[in-house]
């Protein structure tokens, strides 16, 4: 049994796309060790260490939110949208013209 107060099981804790940047931020530009910025924050240094990843990774871009996707990532899903799209006209107009073709025999 779990004491009073303690933390839920199945919950974690969630932190806005601010308090990481500034945790990484403390790491890759002041230079301070991800164990001395996990311990004053209190995040575990593999939270920190994935935040720090994606932050490499994605830079301005990282941590988008949720239901939010990066630049990149919402410019395919876009493209991919159009391209449905296109597909669909194509082949509307491809059967329209397979029936005025054989109206036409």
């Amino acid at each position: 049994m779990l004491p009073k107060g303690g933390p839920m099981p199945g919950k974690r804790k969630q932190y806005d796309r601010e308090f990481k940047l500034e945790a990484v931020k403390l790491v890759v530009d002041q230079g301070r060790s991800v164990a001395d910025v996990a311990a004053s924050l209190g995040v575990s240094e593999g939270v920190l260490h994935a935040w720090k990843r994606k932050y490499v990774a994605d830079g301005a871009h990282a941590f988008p939110g949720q239901g939010r996707m990066k630049p990149d990532d919402e410019e395919v899903r876009e493209l991919k949208r159009q391209l449905a799209r296109v597909r669909q006209e194509r082949d509307i107009l491809k059967k329209a013209m397979a029936y005025f073709v054989n109206e036409k025999r």
